[in-house]
């Protein structure tokens, strides 16, 4: 029989540390009841914006004919002033409303709009009810966004639940345009509307369901001191004027795949309506073979040699597209092969933004950078957009396309200067130094000298527990990759 002070059996032990490694290593991102809740309603919620991604540049195809790109351009341009106004308002006073019912509403406000959009008739129809639409979506993004930090603090599940969220995005951009020409073989473009206010529906009520905490108290009291307090981040913070820079970058090259696929592809190509949908799942295709091999490379490569291969990427894929159009080349595989490379170089900025943002900032900053990156991001965007549509329209694919080709050069090399190297050798020094054994020895002598009658096992089962759960958390963090898998055929499974 073990008394205090005397040692413990080594079986005995044994068994406690491996059970205590199989607790750590079995408690995984999806183990999470919230998360897993508000993962869905974003899943849902995505399939369903990218039905009406599609189906809305069709309706303006129907409406406007050739002019369909410059129609997009405005209504996207209209989404991006919504993004770039509200979004810091949203920050601004999310603290001081329950997140939960926040998020329920906006989605049931996306969720009645949506349904008028089949009645439209005339091309200003579409730009109120867009305007509605992302006022709401602007409001919605970002304190969702906010919301995961609260909810997944763990730094290797947060970088899995990023890579999931990531995706979720790259399956709905692969997946949608692809159920999208399915379903166009057999029905109008107006029901797939339907289908976004169903899953605007289904999200409200996920969210609802899901416990939700309130956001911390900001330590800026007034109004607009809070809305812009994450841009003042922004510029103070070397790293994140980086992403300030790749913003741009991003902007330009995905502008030409949201605004000019339905018109390149119908009055150049010659494609049809399932043709369109077809080469925006390209462009999906690209970003979700990156998503899926980011979290291993992320495990050893500095996010800011990622995002700065992400630049030149999409440099090279705009560069490629201004290429094709002057040489005359109208084919349908290079024209894929661009769209493939423009997703894929999208992927590598996008994907590690929030691990850069997070480590940015202190936890009652984070709604405030995420809001400011959610604006700053847009804002690129709203430069972009009437670049692709309305030069394009106006002057023609190859100077609208030239035109973006350089502002994402420029992106590029003022990120490469502005965000300095030093800084990702401290990130990674500070990763590499804190699972170091050192700390749980050290712990474990500590209880030795301290509390002597433990006896030489308890103090070896200490230092053996806490090392197992270093293993179990680094082991976690290197099979990142197979939990964003997981992630992406979840989207799958629940889209289908």
């Amino acid at each position: 029989m073990n008394t205090p002070g005397t040692d413990t059996p080594k079986g005995y032990m044994s068994a406690a540390v491996t059970a205590a490694a199989r607790e750590e290593t079995d408690m995984g991102l999806f183990a999470i009841r919230d998360y897993r809740r508000l993962f869905s309603a974003q899943v849902i919620a995505l399939f369903g914006t990218g039905l009406a991604t599609v189906a809305l540049g069709l309706l303006a195809y129907e409406l406007a004919g050739p002019r369909a790109g410059a129609v997009l351009a405005t209504a996207l341009t209209i989404k991006m002033v919504a993004y770039v106004v509200v979004a810091p308002l949203a920050a601004a006073y999310v603290d001081r409303l329950p997140r939960r019912w926040f998020l329920t509403i906006l989605d049931v406000v996306r969720t009645l709009v949506v349904i008028a959009l089949p009645f439209v008739t005339e091309v200003w129809h579409i730009y109120v009810l867009i305007g509605v639409l992302q006022t709401t979506s602007a409001a919605f993004t970002p304190t969702f966004q906010a919301v995961i930090p609260d909810i997944v603090t763990e730094e290797a599940d947060y970088t899995r639940a990023l890579s999931a969220s990531q995706v979720a995005s790259t399956m709905e951009s692969l997946l949608s345009p692809v159920l999208a020409a399915v379903a166009l073989t057999f029905m109008s473009f107006n029901l797939l509307f339907l289908g976004t206010s169903a899953g605007f529906a289904v999200s409200a009520l996920l969210v609802l369901s899901t416990r939700i905490p309130n956001a911390r108290p900001s330590s800026h009291s007034k109004a607009w001191d809070r809305a812009v307090a994450g841009i003042r981040t922004f510029a103070a913070t070397p790293s994140l004027r980086g992403v300030m820079a790749l913003n741009l970058v991003v902007a330009a090259a995905g502008s030409i795949v949201v605004v000019n696929t339905v018109n390149y592809v119908r009055d150049v190509l010659g494609g049809t309506q399932s043709d369109v949908a077809w080469m925006l799942a390209a462009s999906g295709t690209g970003t979700l073979l990156v998503a899926l091999v980011l979290p291993r490379v992320l495990d050893r490569v500095a996010d800011r040699l990622v995002m700065l291969t992400g630049a030149a990427v999409l440099v090279l894929a705009v560069g490629a597209a201004v290429t094709t159009s002057v040489a005359g080349i109208a084919a349908a595989l290079p024209t894929g092969v661009i769209w493939v490379a423009i997703g894929g170089g999208m992927a590598l900025i996008i994907t590690p933004t929030g691990r850069v943002l997070r480590r940015a900032v202190d936890p009652t900053g984070i709604p405030e950078v995420f809001a400011a990156q959610f604006s700053l991001s847009h804002l690129a965007w709203l430069v972009t957009y009437p670049i692709a549509g309305w030069v394009a329209t106006q002057a023609g694919f190859t100077t609208a396309w030239a035109a973006l080709a350089g502002l994402a050069a420029i992106g590029a090399i003022t990120a490469l200067t502005i965000w300095p190297r030093a800084e990702k050798a401290e990130v990674r020094a500070a990763v590499a130094v804190a699972p170091h054994d050192e700390t749980a020895e050290a712990g474990g002598h500590a209880a030795v000298a301290v509390a002597p009658r433990i006896g030489k096992a308890g103090a070896r089962a200490a230092v053996a527990v806490a090392s197992a759960r270093t293993e179990a958390a680094a082991r976690e963090a290197a099979e990142a990759a197979e939990g964003t898998l997981a992630a992406g055929q979840c989207a799958c499974v629940r889209t289908i």
